[in-house]
């Protein structure tokens, strides 16, 4: 066989992987346009399965990360009744942080190799849970605001194009609007209370709402992920779409119970149909994201703690899993 006739043979083998990889990433975009579910042994793009492991598994981290200024204040709760709640929300959160989780392990990461990127600091959690929980009323402004931001994000991501995300965030936001109408109760309880308790739900709310309308991210502009997130149907609403329609939702139910948003520069916008609002401190959100706020270390090293203590308890499902096989 001669030189030339085998470089035929070759170039005709590339042409035909060429051809066929061409046709992979046409069946890939027809079943987005089409609204069709991306399923975990369908082809993918690896930018897209990239994106969907850095997204679902910060999602995942937060829940389980998320659990811990709420914990905080389960033997300290007013009544019975309100630490049966707080304590059945807690472990909400649990549950939706292993439904996270397990969908992530469908794009081919394991359990242990998400925990070390985010012991490593390779993986993020939103940055909300950086703040310190100093009374009561927290529990309420946590479930009111950061529950209410996460669902007014989760409600799109029902209709993420990932099947297994979407599919676990539609039991997913069922339960978080719970949360968010159990935290807002707290704050209604406490607003119209004593003078006391008002100041202490004022004082919560002047203390979350920056940090919560911080958790939809940077501006769209400075957001380079968002694009192909857009594209790919993983998000539906940009950050900042999301984060005028929380501030929206929000003004009017802090109004009901005679709080004041803390923001000098919010004002209705007539022609936008929205409110105006201030400027955020970006200086602020981008110095806890890197890990200096105020809880970033205590979060981690109460994660890490525990991931070491439960150990033993992997390694005995491990061994009686191997043991029955």
């Amino acid at each position: 066989m001669s030189e030339q006739t085998i470089d035929k043979k070759i170039d005709s083998k590339k042409k035909r992987k060429i051809n066929y990889a061409v046709l992979q990433e046409q069946l890939f975009e027809d079943k987005i346009n089409l609204e069709k579910k991306i399923e975990p042994k369908d082809w993918m793009p690896d930018e897209y399965r990239q994106h969907l492991i850095r997204q679902i598994s910060q999602h995942a981290h937060s829940e389980i990360i998320g659990m811990q200024p709420e914990g905080n204040w389960i033997t300290r709760a007013p009544s019975l009744r309100a630490k049966m709640i707080l304590l059945a929300k807690v472990q909400d959160e649990a549950g939706h942080g292993l439904y996270l989780y397990s969908a992530c392990e469908t794009l081919g990461v394991t359990r242990d190799e998400l925990n070390k990127q985010l012991h490593d600091g390779k993986a993020k959690y939103s940055s909300i849970f950086n703040y310190p929980t100093l009374s009561w009323a927290d529990m309420g402004a946590i479930g009111w605001l950061v529950d209410g931001a996460a669902i007014v994000n989760q409600v799109s991501l029902q209709k993420t194009s990932y099947g297994p995300y979407s599919r676990g965030m539609i039991k997913i936001c069922k339960e978080e609007s719970f949360h968010q109408r159990q935290g807002y109760e707290i704050m209604a309880q406490m607003a119209n209370g004593t003078k006391e308790q008002k100041e202490m739900a004022q004082d919560a709310l002047n203390r979350f709402w920056w940090p919560s309308i911080m958790m939809f991210g940077p501006h769209d502009a400075d957001s380079p992920r968002t694009g192909n997130a857009m594209k790919w149907k993983i998000k539906r609403k940009t950050n900042d779409e999301l984060r005028q329609n929380f501030i929206d939702k929000t003004v009017a139910q802090a109004e009901l119970i005679g709080l004041k948003i803390p923001d000098p520069d919010l004002k209705w916008n007539e022609e936008r149909g929205s409110y105006d609002f201030g400027e955020i401190d970006w200086e602020e959100f981008w110095n806890v994201v890197k890990g200096n706020g105020p809880c970033n270390e205590q979060r981690l090293n109460h994660h890490k703690k525990a991931h070491e203590d439960g150990q033993w308890v992997r390694d005995a499902a491990k061994a009686y899993a191997q043991k029955q096989n």
